[in-house]
């Protein structure tokens, strides 16, 4: 009973490895795409989100 215990903890953790990770590539690729995009746009965007959370940017 001790062994399938221990073998659905592993199998919840190692299942949340996966959605785990594509958030933070995903999060990581918005981060970059926004932090090194020349468009305007783009930048003004992101300026407005950080000014409405009230996030210092300047």
């Amino acid at each position: 009973m001790v062994q399938n215990s221990a073998a659905t903890a592993v199998g919840i953790s190692a299942s949340k490895i996966i959605p785990l990770s594509m958030t933070a590539l995903l999060g990581l690729f918005i981060v970059g795409f926004v932090g090194f995009s020349h468009l305007e746009v783009v930048h003004n965007a992101a300026h407005d989100t950080r000014h409405s959370l009230a996030f210092p940017c300047h």
